[in-house]
């Protein structure tokens, strides 16, 4: 009898520790909180319900470039709708969502509860510790893409 092999799902690789902040948390606040936990982004929320995210990548561009105070609220600049994943979706859904979107975190929600956060480092470290089988599935499932994606219907 063949041994079935079983899917990878994002509670498998989601960091579940992560930062939150209130939405009228100030941008100051905001990056004092990411430096002090050392992680490159929070989630924003309000009513603790999840609304945003804002992300390193959001104070390097988007607020140094357009020169906002750093007493802007974080609900002014922060990336929003907030694009996230179910914990039991498969990671190659999670990692399909972040290379079409062009992001490098996904926060995990289950209705409205957070439970953690993929991000492209999560990915790393699962590339790490593959067997063959898997690593057959992902080179699969990005062909199968790249195929779908060149294929699609004029």
């Amino acid at each position: 009898m063949a041994q079935t092999q079983q899917n990878i799902l994002v509670r498998d690789i989601m960091t579940r520790s992560l930062i939150t902040v209130d939405a009228s948390a100030t941008i100051n606040e905001a990056a004092k909180l990411m430096e002090k936990a050392k992680v490159g982004s929070v989630v924003v929320t309000e009513n603790k319900i999840p609304i945003g995210i804002m992300t390193d990548r959001d104070f390097a561009i988007t607020i140094a470039a357009h020169a906002y105070p750093i007493q802007t609220k974080v609900k002014q600049v922060m990336s929003a709708p907030l694009v996230h994943i179910r914990s039991d979706d498969e990671v190659w859904t999670a990692a399909d969502i972040m290379y079409s979107r062009k992001i490098r975190r996904l926060p995990v929600l289950d209705e409205d509860e957070l439970l953690g956060i993929v991000s492209a480092t999560d990915f790393v470290k699962l590339y790490t510790v593959c067997n063959r089988e898997d690593m057959r599935k992902m080179y699969f499932h990005a062909l199968t893409k790249i195929f779908d994606d060149n294929n699609e219907p004029i």
